[in-house]
């Protein structure tokens, strides 16, 4: 069985975002970047055009775009905006997961199609401090209440959309229950009184995503919001699967698109320089500066088809059995690295002006060093890869 778009007639991501629309975000990237500001300027015109329904169902009043159209979408948005692109993504990853199980027959998440349709913005509420268990542990308590829903106690990091989301998708362990250890998956209201957003959110990059700390103390997540209870460690559930295949393939493309632009403006920057020592010639003809463009495009040329294959595979129902963590965590670091050895090489190629506050490849240079904090991280993906070609080491 194949699963497709439901809509294959819709409007493609290089018309949703077009190219005036994404000089508008780049000319306020700089300004959120410099202010330490939420991005609510572009997030009213990505919600005016749709954009954070993109991977709803048009049924639920969505684009019904395919995981290939949404990276094609994040690598534009990110080309223009990395922190708007890089905090939308979180919201998306939510979508990306509720269609990944859509479309495998479990609807377990049905509500979050309906309200992402309807307007709400879900933010992804997993990471802790010291917890490098990921989907696999938490710090979080998760205290089961009467009829089935549960209160969450805990911190959860790197919240992305902080200003913004309206529903919050959570986990944490559940120690008392007679079937305990449970990890437990639910989903929060914002207006809930448990919940508080520190402003504590002051970083070298990807400023404007304000992805503060969320504090959950005792935060409600009613039995219909309860998605799944599974027992802690490696766990090889739907949902499981659908977290981190969303969350590894939108990030990459996340970082792909931050490479491109890089790449861009190494080109123009070699075009517009001049080399009073080679007679007042563009660097653009200069040995060494050529090898450097060459060998950043071609870095940079291999991650677009190995995101959108990834994409398709996810859509078509592809079953690469034990090797599809493997694959995941394999695109998320190639093009996170790939990124930043792309950028480097760009302000290299772009000279002293890049160094200066306020240029365009000196803040990619900052916000391209975030995708080494994401997970997967280097040490666990080569574990994982490992894993999947050698089998797991005896203990």
């Amino acid at each position: 069985m194949t699963a497709t778009s439901d809509a294959p007639d819709t409007v493609t991501p290089e018309a949703l975002l077009d190219d005036e629309l994404l000089e508008r975000f780049r000319e306020r990237a700089a300004r959120y970047d410099r202010e330490n500001a939420f991005f609510d300027e572009d997030l009213a015109e990505l919600r005016e055009i749709g954009y954070p329904r993109a991977l709803v169902p048009v049924a639920h009043g969505g684009l019904g775009w395919g995981l290939d159209d949404a990276v094609r979408g994040q690598m534009r948005l990110a080309g223009a905006a990395p922190a708007t692109a890089l905090a939308v993504n979180m919201h998306l990853v939510w979508t990306a997961v509720a269609k990944i199980l859509a479309d495998r027959g479990d609807d377990a998440l049905a509500f979050l199609q309906r309200e992402a349709g309807a307007g709400e913005v879900f933010g992804f509420g997993i990471s802790e401090a010291g917890n490098d268990l990921m989907l696999f542990g938490s710090r979080t308590v998760a205290d089961p209440q009467p009829g089935g829903g549960y209160r969450y106690s805990g911190r959860k990091i790197f919240t992305s959309l902080s200003p913004a989301w309206t529903r919050l998708g959570t986990m944490g362990l559940d120690e008392t229950s007679a079937d305990a250890p449970k990890l437990v998956y639910g989903f929060i209201d914002r207006e809930d009184p448990d919940v508080k957003i520190l402003d504590d959110w002051n970083t070298l990059g990807m400023r404007a995503s304000q992805s503060r700390t969320t504090v959950l103390d005792g935060a409600y997540a009613a039995p219909d919001r309860i998605v799944r209870r599974l027992d802690p460690g490696p766990n090889a559930d739907p949902l499981v699967f659908g977290i981190f295949a969303s969350f590894e393939l939108l990030l990459a493309s996340v970082y792909a698109g931050i490479g491109a632009r890089a790449l861009d403006l190494a080109v123009a920057a070699a075009h517009r320089r001049t080399s009073m020592k080679a007679g007042g010639a563009p660097y653009a003809h200069d040995p060494d500066i050529r090898w450097r463009i060459a060998d950043a495009a071609l870095a940079q040329d291999a991650l677009e088809p190995q995101l959108l294959a990834i994409a398709r595979d996810l859509d078509g129902l592809v079953d690469h059995g034990s090797k599809w963590f493997a694959k995941l965590v394999g695109v998320k670091i190639r093009s996170t690295e790939t990124a930043k050895q792309v950028v480097d090489q760009a302000v290299r190629v772009s000279g002293g002006s890049s160094y200066f506050a306020g240029s365009e490849i000196g803040r990619l240079y900052r916000d391209v060093l975030a995708g080494v904090f994401h997970p997967s991280d280097d040490e666990s993906a080569h574990a994982t890869v490992a894993n999947a070609w050698l089998g797991p080491v005896p203990e």
